[in-house]
């Protein structure tokens, strides 16, 4: 099992929220935050998740409050804006970081030292598009938006 895979989040809610049932799937891993000018990607994500979920693709969201403090609410209040303002279905895991010493280490494979595209992250609405296999196929930068001609593309080249 691939590394990705084998890591275990906190699920907003506070429940396990496992990577393994998200093996055979591609996946597009987003931190995101309720009070950023890049926020209304929820829908593009949202839009994404629905239109490619049956054909084995998942978003998951990340909370993180390391930009601008742009994440500051609590868990129930995530989840109630993300649900309230862009009807968002796809799983959102319990805030992390995902820059500076503690790194949560789902960050440290994505872009740590020896990642296959290594560096901090920028911003917000940052994207990691990862394979069936637990690969990280590519990344997007922030203001890259969900409906991108490169994003879709390359999540259709994952799925076959």
């Amino acid at each position: 099992m691939s590394v990705f895979h084998e890591l275990k989040l906190k699920a907003l809610d506070g429940q396990e929220l496992p990577l393994a049932p998200l093996k055979g799937k591609v996946v597009l891993v987003v931190n995101v935050a309720s009070k950023c000018g890049l926020t209304p990607q929820y829908a593009g994500l949202e839009t994404l998740y629905q239109k490619y979920k049956d054909q084995g693709f998942s978003v998951l969201g990340l909370p993180c409050n390391q930009f601008a403090g742009q994440e500051p609410g609590t868990q129930e209040e995530i989840q109630t804006f993300c649900s309230l303002n862009y009807g968002v279905t796809f799983p959102l895991g319990d805030k992390l970081e995902v820059n500076g010493p503690h790194r949560h280490r789902l960050y440290q494979m994505l872009a740590g030292e020896g990642a296959e595209f290594p560096g901090d992250i920028t911003w917000n609405f940052e994207k990691f598009l990862v394979g069936k296999d637990g690969r990280v196929l590519a990344r997007f930068s922030p203001s890259t938006l969900p409906d991108d001609a490169k994003v879709v593309s390359a999540i259709e080249k994952a799925l076959p």
